[in-house]
């Protein structure tokens, strides 16, 4: 934890209140952190690029499990990308760097909040990044965080990026779901 002092002003008479803060306030490291770059721990891991098939990296809001089954998720979807092996040199890290700044930086307008999280997957036939959402229903929060994403990992609009709700993902048959929206 770091340390701040206090802001004061002009006014140097202090009130009982005022005596009895102490001069210094204990501040989350979270609170001033602007950039994953900053972050020890970002710049000590593996590059996603470098992981092992069968690996990936999340990161969720605080009490949110990466798991379709937590109470906020249960009900949500993810826009999905889906990368070749190819893909994995050129734009892996990219996209997920990309990803976790949309996430930390609350890219999404009003609807940041319906923003769960994100995951990276590693995998021998293909790569995916996904961003996690909260409410599959909500056609406007949904789209619109699948606009803004897509924008901000500069895809082409000939690319298209397909939402599929986990409850689709949970009980599809065969090796695809079906895109709820695609953007």
């Amino acid at each position: 934890m770091a340390t701040v002092e206090p802001e004061t002003t002009g006014n140097t008479e202090a009130t009982e209140e005022e005596k009895q803060v102490t001069s210094q306030e204990l501040v989350n490291p979270e609170h001033y952190i602007k950039h994953p770059l900053q972050n020890r721990l970002y710049n000590h891991i593996q590059l996603s690029s470098n992981l092992m098939s069968g690996c990936d990296y999340s990161l969720f809001k605080d009490g949110v499990e990466p798991m379709w089954e937590d109470e906020k998720n249960k009900r949500g979807g993810r826009w999905l990308i889906t990368l070749n092996k190819q893909q994995r040199r050129n734009d892996l890290d990219r996209f997920w760097l990309e990803t976790l700044m949309c996430l930390i930086g609350e890219s999404f307008d009003e609807y940041s909040e319906d923003v769960c999280g994100a995951v990276v997957n590693v995998r021998a036939k293909g790569d995916k990044i996904a961003i996690w959402t909260t409410e599959c229903e909500n056609k406007d929060a949904v789209t619109h965080i699948g606009r803004v994403y897509k924008e901000r990992l500069g895809l082409p609009p000939k690319v298209v990026l397909g939402y599929q709700s986990h409850a689709d993902t949970a009980t599809k048959s065969g090796s695809t779901t079906k895109n709820r929206f695609v953007v």
